[in-house]
């Protein structure tokens, strides 16, 4: 392989991307925010994906200067996708950096996106803008391809070395190349997908199929709380069955779950097709924080726990476990909610960073040693500090307090006293 790769974004996904690289080829590693450049190539990540000793292996040159990027004929793009308030694809980072590619993209070079996008997006409207910035035809000059990023933020067992990688091209000859590339670090293998619409529709797909398995999960778990039954204990008793698909209720907020199936809803609407078990599915899920916060309420009232001016603790903040991703935690919907009641809400996160959580959200994280005792403590996001250290948290609980337990890591045998427990 004799390719000179680049990768541009250097974020949650673009980040390991450009070490897994690194670590056998030389690599360009570009990012428009010079502080993360400079945090970078002092030897560290703040994402926590990247181990120091793992950073200072990989051969990257890390850069925010886009002429660095001159020399490369491999590029990999992969920033951020969100949605906007309208629930509708923002593809603004995705075209601003096709802008920058193609400003600087020479003959022969390959564009490969990694970034999550609806089915159509790489041809449809990224191929446009590197034509008018680079004045070369797709095609001809240069090509693209698609292969879809599978980075699970704070899994440090499935990683991108690890995971069979999907890959696409503009022709097969350009596919053969994508896939030389890529086999050259991915130990788990190559899947070669038909087209490039095939592969940015996989994406799209895993989630939605996560998503609409949690929003089943999360209407068994109001439809149980209402007969009066541990929905845990249902699904340990279904989960015998062997064809039962063993996923759990919970708040689904995060960069792709809740965010993905959004992508492919906007196309098929685009279409002309209404996808009413996906929107059901998404409608589900956003609406969990409001039932997690109003039945908080219910079960201090049935324990005449007073709820104006209270204080109650919050465990966890980042959107899922051993992360300290902040972006799209639907936790600070419960906590919103829990305030409008007239609740004082105290938040700890022993993952997240709390300059970030001051500047997004207000909230000031509060150490294992500031937290006051408390008649409501909610178990949010299961860190495994949490975990390991459950016993000091629930010191915390008052004689007659309630635990809420979003991800069943509280058994009732670790109460005492009067407490009680509610679980999704």
């Amino acid at each position: 392989m004799n390719r000179n790769i680049a990768v541009v974004g250097l974020g949650y996904v673009g980040l390991p991307v450009a070490v897994a690289f690194g670590k056998q080829h030389e690599v360009i590693g570009f990012d428009i925010n010079e502080a993360r450049i400079k945090e970078l190539k002092n030897g560290h990540d703040r994402t926590n994906e990247v181990e120091d000793k793992d950073l200072k292996k990989a051969n990257i040159k890390f850069t925010s200067d886009k002429n660095d990027l001159r020399d490369s004929d491999f590029i990999i793009i992969a920033v951020p996708t969100p949605i906007n308030k309208n629930n509708q694809p923002d593809l603004t980072h995705l075209l601003k950096a096709s802008k920058t590619v193609g400003s600087v993209l020479e003959k022969g070079a390959i564009v490969v996106y990694e970034s999550t996008v609806y089915p159509g997006a790489t041809e449809e409207d990224c191929i446009p803008v590197l034509e008018k910035h680079s004045n070369l035809m797709c095609g001809k000059d240069f090509y693209v391809g698609y292969s879809p990023e599978r980075i699970n933020p704070g899994d440090k067992e499935h990683t991108f070395e690890t995971i069979t990688k999907v890959v696409s091209g503009q022709t097969p000859e350009v596919l053969g190349v994508v896939a030389e590339v890529y086999d050259s670090v991915v130990k788990a293998g190559i899947h070669r997908a038909a087209s490039i619409k095939v592969a940015e529709a996989a994406k799209v797909i895993e989630n939605t199929q996560r998503d609409v398995n949690i929003a089943l999960m999360n209407e068994l778990a109001v439809i149980f709380n209402k007969i009066g039954i541990d929905t845990r204990d249902v699904l340990n008793a279904a989960g015998t069955k062997w064809n039962f698909l063993k996923f759990s209720p919970g708040l689904v907020g995060g960069h792709c779950i809740g965010v993905d199936p959004y992508y492919l809803t906007y196309k098929a609407q685009e279409l002309g097709h209404h996808p009413d078990v996906i929107l059901a599915g998404r409608r589900i899920n956003d609406g969990m924080a409001k039932h997690i916060a109003s039945s908080i309420i219910k079960e201090m009232l049935k324990k005449d726990i007073s709820i104006l001016g209270n204080t109650m603790t919050v465990l966890g903040l980042t959107f899922k476990e051993n992360t300290p991703d902040l972006r799209n935690t639907k936790i600070i919907e419960v906590i919103n909610e829990l305030r409008d009641y007239g609740l004082n809400v105290s938040v700890s996160d022993i993952e997240a960073n709390s300059t970030e959580a001051k500047k997004y959200y207000d909230i000031d994280l509060k150490g294992l040693a500031e937290l006051d005792y408390t008649d409501v403590l909610l178990f949010a996001v299961p860190h495994r500090g949490y975990i390991e250290k459950k016993r000091d948290y629930l010191n915390k609980l008052n004689a007659n307090g309630i635990v809420f337990d979003l991800k069943g890591i509280i058994e009732k045998a670790d109460l005492k006293y009067n407490q009680s427990i509610w679980r999704l």
